[in-house]
């Protein structure tokens, strides 16, 4: 039973309208699907992402030996592909960020803060490819390099 918002009357779950006062029941609008814009797990096989998790999972884990390791196994599995990408930001903010580190103290502090951000969302990367994602890191996303 739903109730009137109008005069509170009680009335029937199918009615259109309020028996009492004639008020139109308006139907709540259907919610738009939420898509998240950094996720990308639908445009690739699921055959794909299945048979090369192992091999997404190498850049994030061993660094640049990784993303050579991945370079040298991919055939043309797209899901690899795209982490290959996403690794190779990684290592070039890292690499960028050893410039930082020339500065004494302020420097060497926002290096190792930096630094840590980077092995967080690394560690994050690695996850979502356990669970056969492919999204976008969160501050490594909105780098316009290599897309």
């Amino acid at each position: 039973m739903k109730f009137c918002s109008k005069c509170g009357a009680q009335c029937d779950d199918n009615a259109t309208a309020c028996p009492n006062c004639e008020a139109i029941f308006v139907a709540p609008a259907a919610a738009a699907p939420v898509v998240d814009p950094d996720d990308h797990t639908a445009e690739f096989d699921p055959r794909d992402i299945s048979d090369n998790k192992v091999i997404a999972m190498l850049p994030y884990i061993l660094g640049p030996l990784g993303l050579i390791i991945a370079m040298l196994m991919t055939n043309t599995s797209k899901y690899v592909t795209f982490h290959i990408r996403t690794a190779l930001k990684f290592t070039v903010v890292e690499s960028l960020l050893f410039f930082v580190n020339i500065i004494p103290f302020l420097g060497w502090l926002v290096y190792v803060v930096c630094i840590i951000i980077c092995l967080v969302l690394r560690i994050i990367a690695f996850f979502q490819i356990c669970c056969g994602k492919a999204k976008d890191p969160a501050i490594i996303s909105s780098l316009g390099f290599l897309k």
